[in-house]
């Protein structure tokens, strides 16, 4: 799926900058609109090229997961 696809099916859902590579699909929710289904594992990899395996694990848990980004923040597959 295209970041254009992605953009296209979920107008108005939250994007990770940098994670584009990391999106599974998009998924709907009653009550909260569609939203961005992320990769955890993908973005641990991703953030691996530039920190320790730990290090990326409390980044993705501080800022990626613990961040609230608005009404529909992105959802995460283990």
């Amino acid at each position: 799926m295209t970041k254009e696809e992605v953009e296209e099916l979920a107008e108005g859902a939250i994007l990770l900058d940098g994670f584009d590579d990391c999106i599974t699909g998009v998924v709907e929710e009653f009550g909260n609109g569609v939203r961005i289904l992320y990769s955890r594992d993908k973005i641990l990899e991703s953030l691996q090229k530039d920190m320790s395996y730990e290090d990326a694990l409390e980044y993705y848990y501080y800022n990626i997961v613990g961040g609230h980004f608005g009404e529909r923040n992105p959802l995460f597959l283990l």
